[in-house]
Parts: C-alpha cells; structure tokens; sequence
C-alpha cells in the first residue's frame, strides 16, 4: 500500500471513530430516559433538559466550528472537539446529578463539529477517487449512529450499568483525539483568519429562541406567552442575522453560498429528512412499547423495541459503500430522489400497516436503505457546490438544519400523538396514524427539492479554488 493510501486509510479510521461516538451519543440516553428521572429524582419536564441542552449546544457549535476549522486548521478544532466530547463524557459519567447531567450535554454537544470537520479534512486529504466514497461513508454514519444509539442503549444499560452509556463513548474519542493529533495530517486549505463576533452571537442567538421553545412546547404551551414570545424572537434575531451576514467584510456564512442551487435544495431535503427520521425513531419505539391491550401495542421491553431500528441502521451503513458508484451512474439528483421517496413509502407503510412486527421491519428496512441513500449523498453535493475554504461551514449548516428539522419533527409527532388519549390515558391507535403519515408528507416535499438538485455524475471532484462563486468543473452550466 502506497504512503498515500496508507494515511488515508488511517484518518479514515479516526475519522469514523470521531463520526460514530458524536452520533451514538445523539440517541444513546433516548431510550433510557425513565431510568434517568428515576436516578436522580427528577420530574419529567427536567429530564428532557439532558435532550435539549444537547441539542441546543450541538446546534450552535456545529456551523460554528465548521467555520473556525476553515480558518484556523480542521486538525486543530477536530482535536479541540473531541476533548470536548470525551470531557464531557466523562462529566456525565460521574454526574452526581441532573444539574451535572445537563452541563455535561451541553459541553457534549460541542462535538456537533465533527462531521463538518471531518468532511473538510476528507476534501483536502483525499484523492478524487477515494474521497466520494469516504464522505458517503462518513455522512451515512449520521444515520447509523443515531438509530444504532437507540438500539444500543436499553442493552448497555442491561449489562454494564448506566454509567458505561458514556464511559464507552469517553474511551472512543479520548482514543480518536490522540489519533487526530498524531496521526491525522494538517489539512493545506484555509479561509481567512477572522471569525466574526457579532453573526456568530446572533447566530447563536436565533438557534437558541427557535429551538428552545419547539423543543419545549408541549411541555410549557404551545399558546404560553414564553413560546410565542422565544419564537417571534427568534424570527426577529434571524432577519438580523440575515442583514448583518450580507454587510460584514467577513461574514460567518457567506449568504451568497447559501443561495447556490446545490446548497439550498439540498438544505431543504436535509430539513425534511431530518423531520421524518428523528420523529419516527423516537416514536417507534413508543408504538412497539405500548402494552397490548390497548388494541395494537407489543407490550415490548426497551431492548426488545430498539432492535427494531437495527434492520435500519443496517441497511443505512450497507447503502453508503455504494453510493459513490450509484452517483457516478445516475448521478446524485436520481440518488437522493429515490431515497426521499423510499422515505415516504416507509413512513406511510408504518402509518397504515403496524398489525404485525414483520410489517415494521420491512418499513424500517426500505427507510435504511433510502436514508442511507440521501444522507451519504448529501455531502458529496454540499462539497461538489461550494469553494474548498467554505466546505466547514456548508457541511456544517446542512448538518444543523437536519437537526433543526429533526426537532421540529419530534415536536409535531408528540402533539399529534398526545394529542389523541383514550380513556386509560395511552395514546390512540389513530395518533401514530396520523403522525406517520404527516412523516411521509413531509418527505414529499423533500422529494420536490431533490428534483431540483443540480445534476452531479461525479461523486465529488477537486473544487476551483478563488472567489466565492467559484464552481466545480463537474457542473454543468444550469446548475450554477
């Protein structure tokens, strides 16, 4: 094996440690939820702060440090972020209590920036070969992981104890940190030096008034002044944000790469995916734990409902070794098309047919397969559209809308599902209805964005380095 290969084979390796440990945090503490109010004697509505809190701080720092590893050096901020995550980690692990637990999810969340940085450090390292199939991989862990954690948790739980839900994950990136800072050469490309103050605080400042009151809605009212209120701000710091980016020398994220065709279709698709994906692995779970009697549950354990997403996680990871070669024959529009459909199908499947568990399977498997289609060809469009000292912040933007999408999605899913008891105070039959369906809704209009991704038969090529509306060769005219 040639000296180039071999090192890109070896910050491959770190980089999927670095990729699965920031993911399977995601999900891990999901399906253990209950043990956690349990643990520390909390209520119900502090409990979901260990989500939120993660949430929030990862949705923040994920264009952030993908902007600042295009200034400064990926290597620098991917070490910087793993620390972070194995810190903490390990200030969950030892968490004596909920207050803890929470500040821990929030320096947790500092790990958002992996997948950016993992991305531009793939650009750079990478021959054109190797570096379509690599960001499919990569990507494709984002769905992988955050399923798999689901699957993951209830066993961890069963047979190491709730502490090893983050001692595992502290090994892994305490062990790919030093493999990034020894092993993981410098990537050569670099924007300007200067992170602006006033977009990034602004940036933070509209993420935090929008998610915070989805994510908390159904607990405080979605008609309670607090929400409505977080809300309009929100919006308000938004526009602001919006005027100060277009009139900063040096914006945090460049508006006009915002506006290219490969980047904002494939925002749209990543906010509908995300909508559907996050809602459905929270909530199948639910529908499978329901008990029997109330005419559909399964009367499931956590480890027994989790592993329904297995087939999912599967199928996605499977899917992401070829998605490179499916590009490069039908080229990407087809790919993420195909996907987002399959999507619909799996979730309106669910939706209509969840009498046996067979049904459940086979809906999870088609949405493996078309999640892994759409999410590992995602990056490979986002790179292919933007200048090579951008691929941080692009990269990082469509990962933050997916999970802005995805918070949305939880939200709607648990009114629609709350929203219709019976009398025993389990949710209807009628409730998971509807929300499937409203799920595979949502994917349609993804499918109307990904018709109007640019057409890229190339799984990813070296971009044309200059001003910020340079392109890559491989696109054609139309789609610039």
């Amino acid at each position: 094996m040639s000296s180039s290969r071999s090192r890109q084979a070896i910050t491959f390796a770190v980089l999927t440690l670095a990729v699965t440990s920031f993911t399977l945090l995601q999900s891990l503490i999901i399906p253990v939820l209950p043990l956690v109010e349990e643990r520390y004697d909390a209520s119900q509505n502090t409990v979901t702060w260990v989500l939120t809190a993660y949430l929030l701080s990862a949705s923040i720092c994920t264009p952030l440090l993908g902007r600042i590893g295009d200034a400064v050096g990926k290597k620098r901020m991917m070490v910087l972020t793993l620390i972070a995550l194995s810190v903490g980690s390990l200030m969950a692990a030892l968490a004596p209590t909920i207050g803890w637990l929470i500040v821990a999810r929030v320096v947790q969340g500092a790990g958002g920036g992996v997948l950016p940085l993992s991305f531009g450090i793939i650009r750079d390292e990478f021959d054109d070969h190797r570096r379509g199939t690599a960001l499919s991989v990569i990507a494709s862990l984002a769905a992988v992981g955050f399923g798999t954690g689901i699957v993951l948790g209830g066993a961890i739980v069963g047979s190491l104890g709730y502490p090893w839900l983050f001692w595992l994950p502290m090994i892994v990136t305490a062990v790919a940190a030093l493999g990034a800072a020894f092993l993981v050469p410098e990537s050569p490309v670099h924007g300007t030096s200067r992170v602006p103050a006033t977009p990034a605080v602004l940036l933070a400042g509209w993420l935090v008034c929008i998610l915070l009151p989805i994510s908390q809605g159904n607990v405080w009212g979605w008609a309670s002044w607090t929400v409505i209120g977080l809300l309009v701000a929100g919006v308000a710091l938004l526009v602001v944000w919006v005027w100060v980016e277009l009139r900063v020398d040096v914006p945090l994220i460049d508006m006009r790469m915002m506006q290219r065709r490969g980047v904002w279709t494939t925002n749209v698709v990543a906010a509908g995916v995300g909508f559907g994906m996050f809602a459905a692995f929270g909530f199948l779970p639910q529908l499978l734990q329901t008990p029997a009697e109330a005419g559909y549950g399964f009367d499931a354990t956590i480890t027994e409902s989790g592993r329904l997403l297995l087939p999912s996680a599967v199928a996605s990871f499977i899917v992401g070794f070829f998605t490179a070669h499916f590009i490069r024959g039908f080229g990407a529009r087809a790919v993420i098309v195909t996907g987002t459909l399959l999507n619909a199908v799996a979730f309106a499947s669910i939706g209509l047919f969840h009498d046996a568990t067979w049904q459940l399977y086979a809906a999870t498997s088609v949405q493996g397969i078309g999640g892994g289609l759409v999410f590992s060809s995602l990056a490979n469009v986002v790179i292919a559209s933007v200048p090579a000292h951008q691929t941080g912040v692009a990269s990082g933007m469509n990962a933050n809308i997916r999970t802005i999408g995805g918070s949305i999605g939880t939200a709607v899913m648990a009114g629609i599902v709350t929203s219709h008891l019976g009398p025993a105070g389990l949710p209807l039959e009628a409730g998971y209805t509807v929300g499937f369906l409203v799920l595979a809704g949502a994917m349609l209009v993804a499918v109307a964005a990904a018709t109007r991704i640019p057409e890229i038969r190339v799984a990813s090529e070296s971009a044309v380095d200059g001003a910020d509306d340079a392109v890559l060769a491989a696109l054609p005219a139309a789609s610039r």
